[in-house]
């Protein structure tokens, strides 16, 4: 079969581009920009691609489109694919109803550590012999890419945005894991979603797709998740969390969680001593540990595996050492993301000063849902910058209220930088913040600092 995919540079698409590819089809696409790393991957596969959407890069031999979630009604390729009569479908129905039923699969939900924990899930499979295949929405460092076909098990990130301009149901209702993870739930994506309510009608929508013989393994802190469950649960249910009342229990030895303890029913299940820190950590390693655990997996193996769990690209990424100077490039965007993320490298490096540029990139962040959240989210900072760019309509300098002073806001790149190089002194953590590209600001920053300590 010939399948063309629409958006195929995307992390999600591209991965189901890869998919597709090893499962004997033939496989093109196009994107508005075709870049890396997604385009190398591609081309090294042998898939052609098409910069831009010129309905002419469409063969009318195409068995079948799938289009991605970013393009909707005036594409020039959408419109095409609509006029021609050619089969369509959207990349999570085609990848539930072709690829994973094939498999056992493991879909990791929630509003935040959906990646980590799937890398976490994807890894301590590997390291069992398991080889598993995955689609994760960013690149573990274990692996160095985001897709991959494997054996029996397939660790899918099951992400509730929605699935295309003609189907708006989250995506993971096409997933039908056996195992699932619900890690959180908050409200985001205000573009799509009115309130908390629909977000979590689409989580049960998840839960009734799960087999009787299947597993949920949620987040036994979240309230938001149990009032999910308590609409219905029909597969065996099991919880985790840092309480004594939930089955899988994690506990941090040390207090910037770089040293855990695990227990099941009470039973201790080992220690983990790792380079990773803060409270969100470890609940996602105790819900991975508590995943793979399900499929077989000993303990042992599972907290030896994530001893050499190296995180996630742009997940807490450290990009830099120069002079002294730690620089990270984080993914966070969703305020509670944000404090979690710094409330563990503030317990991690003590009275060190913490820097952050803070990117407000997502839909639901530049439409100011989150604007009372924000400022005491960064609060465990020492110095913020936001950059304030277009289309934002509220006082960026208001949310930053609660840091007394500590907070700036800047609408260019250049001012942020030449305000942060001229702060920054040895012994310091930078910390950038996006959801984005924020114009290249992590790397900008870093290659400054090398040049200075080149002078």
């Amino acid at each position: 079969m010939h399948i063309h995919i629409l958006g195929a540079c995307g992390t999600f698409m591209g991965g189901v581009a890869l998919l597709a590819k090893r499962d004997g089809h033939r496989v093109s696409g196009q994107d508005q920009h075709t870049y890396p790393p997604m385009s190398t991957q591609l081309k090294a596969e042998g898939i052609e691609l098409f910069e831009g959407y010129d309905p002419k890069h469409l063969d009318p031999g195409t068995d079948l489109v799938v289009i991605g979630n970013a393009l909707s009604r005036g594409n020039p390729a959408v419109e095409q694919v609509l006029n021609s009569g050619i089969a369509y479908t959207s990349g999570p129905r085609w990848l539930g109803e072709n690829y994973l039923r094939k498999k056992s699969v493991i879909a990791v939900a929630g509003t935040h550590g959906k990646t980590t924990t799937s890398s976490m899930v994807a890894w301590i499979l590997e390291t069992a012999g398991r080889n598993p295949g995955f689609l994760i929405g960013g690149v573990p460092k274990n692996f160095g890419h985001s897709a991959r076909d494997g054996e029996q098990f397939f660790v899918v990130e099951a992400d509730e945005y929605d699935t295309a301009f003609f189907d708006k149901r989250a995506k993971f209702v096409h997933y039908r894991p056996s195992i699932a993870i619900l890690n959180n739930l908050e409200f985001d994506h205000a573009d799509i979603y009115d309130d908390l309510n629909a977000i979590q009608t689409q989580f049960h929508h998840l839960v009734r797709t799960i087999p009787g013989n299947g597993t949920i393994i949620s987040n036994g802190q979240d309230s938001r998740l149990e009032s999910v469950l308590d609409q219905g649960c029909w597969s065996r249910l099991e919880r985790f969390s840092e309480d004594d009342g939930c089955q899988w229990q994690v506990e941090s030895l040390k207090p910037d969680g770089s040293e855990l303890s695990f227990s099941y029913e009470g039973q201790p299940l080992g220690i983990l001593e790792w380079q990773h820190c803060g409270r969100h950590n470890a609940l996602n390693a105790c819900a991975a540990l508590a995943a793979a655990m399900t499929t077989g997996v000993s303990a042992e193996t599972a907290l030896e595996a994530l001893t050499t769990f190296h995180g996630v690209k742009r997940r807490m990424e450290l990009i830099s050492e120069t002079g002294d100077i730690r620089v990270y490039d984080d993914f966070a965007h969703h305020p509670t993301a944000i404090r979690m993320t710094l409330e563990g490298l503030r317990r991690s490096v003590g009275n060190a000063r913490v820097l952050v540029a803070l990117e407000p990139r997502s839909n639901t962040m530049r439409a100011g849902i989150h604007i009372g959240e924000l400022g005491p989210a960064l609060v465990a900072a020492d110095h913020v910058w936001l950059m304030a760019g277009e289309g934002i309509d509220w006082d960026p300098q208001e949310a930053l209220a609660p840091l007394n002073g500590r907070g700036r806001v800047v609408t260019r790149s250049e001012d942020l930088l030449t305000q942060m190089l001229d702060t920054v002194k040895p012994g310091d953590h930078v910390v950038f913040m996006s959801n984005g590209g924020f114009e290249s600001a992590p790397s900008r920053f870093s290659e400054s600092l090398k040049d200075h300590e080149h002078c």
